[in-house]
């Protein structure tokens, strides 16, 4: 039995990562392709277009695993039972089940990485596509953005820094204005809040402080034209996709704390631990149907694979933009389609007879 889990598992996984690495490259080349047009007019050299594709791959590898996993799955038993080697097994008093644990073991430890690479990986990776990406359209970064907090130059070069921004709201919280003159710090400005009017930011509950003469000066309310407009701010932030999960945790519990809610965000969060673990329940159905189905053909079990992924992915996406749309609870939104997904793959997976 462990002679054949073996050599099961390592035809498995030499199809699941020429699958999942494979795709996630194609996959990249494509993004490439679809920006090269932008990318031409800095005229950037071979080396820095294919670092931007391979900078992509981890994100791509993460949303194509589960269709690695469920098509090598289904194509790894389907040649097995049509070559008759699981009848073989069970005629010859061996446990079905016995011979899968490998291959669940292996799906949870997929799911594992899965979660690691959308954690630590694709955060970095996709912070530094996207510094490459507006480094080649001639684009220079104009804030750092790191969980709600920015860094910003102001129009006239003084620094900026903005506590807490709700995006949905345009408002910032806890702004600090730090105003040069002559090499050296002239004045600071300070402001509970500052909120978009359409055409300039207004600071709330503003306090002065002239650095020279030492004075300080209170104001309900201050113009302030220095800053650009949110729409810098919403191409500039990082995106939930940019985000692991801990960091958009905190994230979140810092709106909270100033009294917002961002439902997509909560939507998000959810996801990025629902969409990890369906990993494990593709092992299992692939496993169950190859072995129900008596698949024959490799290029069947490819396609029939392709089209469960598919059905999937969709059906995932509707409850998630449902979430967004506020019409289901968050929670709701980031686990129906798996929970269900994952009901279907254990009870088919019961159903395998030994």
């Amino acid at each position: 039995m462990r002679t054949l889990q073996r050599l099961y598992l390592k035809d498995f996984l030499i199809l699941l990562g020429i699958l999942a690495v494979g795709l996630s490259a194609i996959f990249s080349l494509l993004d490439l392709t679809s920006n090269v047009d932008s990318f031409m007019r800095a005229k950037p050299s071979v080396a820095d277009l294919l670092s931007y594709a391979a900078l992509n791959v981890p994100r791509y590898f993460l949303y194509l695993l589960p269709m690695s996993v469920l098509i090598g799955s289904l194509f790894t038993f389907s040649q097995a039972h049509r070559r008759g080697e699981i009848t073989a097994i069970k005629a010859a008093g061996g446990r079905l089940r016995t011979l899968f644990y490998p291959f669940l073991i292996t799906a949870a430890l997929l799911s594992v990485l899965a979660f690691i690479t959308g954690e630590i990986v694709v955060p970095d990776f996709s912070g530094r596509a996207i510094a490459l990406k507006n480094r080649m359209e001639g684009k220079t970064r104009q804030l750092s953005f790191t969980e709600g907090a920015l860094w910003l130059k102001s129009r006239d070069g003084s620094p900026v820094k903005i506590d807490l921004y709700i995006p949905d709201k345009k408002m910032a919280k806890g702004v600090s204005i730090f105003v040069v003159g002559n090499n050296s710090l002239k004045e600071e400005i300070r402001a509970d809040d500052a909120v978009w009017n359409g055409n300039t930011w207004v600071l709330k509950n503003v306090l002065e402080f002239d650095i020279a003469t030492g004075k300080t000066e209170r104001l309900p309310s201050l113009e302030y034209p220095g800053l650009e407009s949110p729409d810098l701010f919403t191409e500039e932030i990082k995106t939930t996709d940019e985000m692991g999960f801990f960091e958009l945790y905190r994230y979140i519990h810092r709106l909270r704390t100033a009294g917002f809610k961002n439902v997509k965000m909560a939507v998000d969060i959810n996801s990025k631990i629902s969409f990890p673990l369906i990993n494990v329940f593709m092992m299992l159905l692939g496993i169950s149907l190859s072995l129900r189905m008596g698949l024959g053909s490799g290029l069947f079990s490819a396609g029939l694979g392709l089209l469960i992924s598919l059905l999937y992915w969709f059906s995932y996406t509707f409850a998630l933009s449902l979430g967004y749309a506020g019409i289901v609870y968050p929670l709701v939104s980031a686990w129906i389609i798996p929970f269900f997904f994952s009901l279907l793959s254990v009870y088919l997976f019961l159903q395998v007879p030994e």
